[in-house]
């Protein structure tokens, strides 16, 4: 298909910070009664608030009765002097981007500092989240370290217990590596039925950056750790929640896991655990400890009280799965997505991500009629291992109602499965480790919302 040959789609974006903060006050007061139902309906109430106005304007197509005026008439910016060099001494995104943030959920949870903000998934190119825009997960708030303050510690199992400052770990030698990092409760509210309206609610809990640092058994190595009979390792963080989870000493061996220091480029940023984080590819966010102070190493399983009372799945009849860790094989479309609106017929790239806490996505299938046909999509290159995998596929809109699906697989041949085919194995009351595939309804109107197959 030539695309030169067809009528080229535009897009609306979707709404973003259509929540005031009286709003979402009042949703977090309302929430503690029910929940998931008045999350629903208050994200409902605000998109269609925000369906007019400025939103609309996005939209409006340029005047060309008598010509593009925004070609005839030179703008300011092509006639005169611009804004000096370094004006600021760290960069920041243009003004017209400004609306583009993270994004808390209104009732998550009863207080601020353990919360979570969306990572907005739909504005976003490629597979790497800008730093100032990866999503967050604190217990208990976010703290900026002085680093040389900070102090890294292993000991456990090991001959020679040993201290780090973040000198000594940035003079050994480092790793930089790409890595998809996912809170195991992302699209939790979407268990039972649809909840929330857009890509950033649904799955924002996701971001995916370069990271540096040192290799993990390096340091064990260094301290004489007993890596024959030592067969777990706790990780410690040094925030005030006592973040502490158990890491096979198995994944450890193999040189995946790191103490890192960077992202994409630069140090960790507060947010993200500055100065020290533990990177655990494929394994779910609470695993990758943020503001890292201490490795013990162990025989057995800590079951800390962030994996034996929380971070565990509910299974039908009521049984609890601990140590659940690895985030399996899924993906999104992003564009179109909720919240987004198709403005006219004809030709659009659909896109989204895929992942796999397995290894690499070895393809993405892409459905435009709910499932009951699918096609092969293109994976953006380089496909890495434990990262986020851009695709992409090409699609003409007639202006008929349409359910647009995605489905990735894995190289180990695990296939995302679709709602019936989860709920089948883990119910409907879990919280963690929705990976089913998500279902975006166009209408005919163009509006893009979020709905469930099964």
């Amino acid at each position: 298909m030539k695309i030169e040959d067809r009528n080229a789609g535009r897009i609306r974006r979707a709404p973003e910070g259509f929540l005031s903060s009286d709003g979402i006050r009042t949703v977090v007061e309302e929430a503690k009664r029910d929940r998931r139902d008045f999350i629903r309906s208050a994200f409902a109430t605000a998109v269609a608030g925000a369906a007019g106005g400025a939103a609309l304007a996005q939209g409006k197509p340029v005047p060309t009765a008598d010509g593009d005026p925004n070609i005839l008439q030179l703008p300011a910016h092509s006639k005169g002097l611009g804004k000096s060099v370094v004006t600021d001494g760290y960069g920041k995104p243009s003004e017209f981007e400004g609306n583009v943030q993270r994004r808390q959920s209104p009732g998550l949870t009863p207080t601020n500092q353990a919360s979570v903000s969306f990572a907005p998934l739909q504005s976003l190119f490629g597979v790497v989240t800008p730093s100032g825009l990866h999503f967050e997960r604190h217990h208990q708030g976010w703290w900026d370290i002085d680093p040389s303050k900070h102090r890294f510690m292993i000991n456990g199992m090991v001959k020679k217990p040993m201290v780090f400052t973040l000198e000594d770990l940035m003079r050994l030698p480092s790793v930089s590596r790409f890595h998809f990092i996912e809170c195991g409760a992302n699209t939790a509210v979407e268990w039972g039925n649809v909840a929330v309206p857009t890509a950033q609610y649904t799955h924002g809990m996701l971001s995916c950056s370069e990271f540096t640092g040192v290799p993990l058994v390096t340091l064990l190595e260094m301290a004489g750790a007993n890596l024959k009979d030592g067969n777990f390792v706790l990780a410690e963080g040094a925030d005030g929640s006592s973040m502490t989870r158990t890491i096979p000493m198995s994944v450890i061996k193999s040189g995946e896991v790191f103490v890192a220091y960077g992202q994409n480029g630069e140090m960790l940023r507060p947010e993200n655990g500055y100065p020290l984080r533990l990177i655990v590819p494929g394994i779910q966010g609470v695993s990758w400890v943020k503001y890292l102070r201490r490795i013990e190493v162990g025989d057995q399983p800590y079951a800390t009280k962030d994996e034996a009372i929380h971070y565990i799945d509910l299974m039908p009849g009521g049984q609890h799965r601990q140590y659940a860790s690895l985030q399996e094989c899924k993906s999104v479309v992003t564009t179109p997505s909720g919240g987004q609106v198709l403005l006219d017929k004809g030709f659009y790239n659909i896109t989204g991500l895929a992942w796999s806490g397995r290894g690499k996505v070895k393809k993405v299938d892409v459905s435009v009629d709910g499932g009951r046909n699918w096609r092969t999509a293109r994976l953006e290159s380089p496909v890495m291992s434990k990262c986020l995998t851009r695709f992409n596929m090409n699609w003409i809109w007639d202006g008929k109602p349409t359910i647009i699906q995605s489905r990735a697989t894995d190289e180990t041949g695990y296939v995302q499965p679709n709602y019936r085919q989860l709920r089948a194995v883990r119910g409907t009351r879990s919280i963690y480790h929705n990976n089913a595939i998500q279902s975006w309804l166009v209408q005919e109107n163009g509006e893009v919302k979020n709905v469930q197959v099964s």
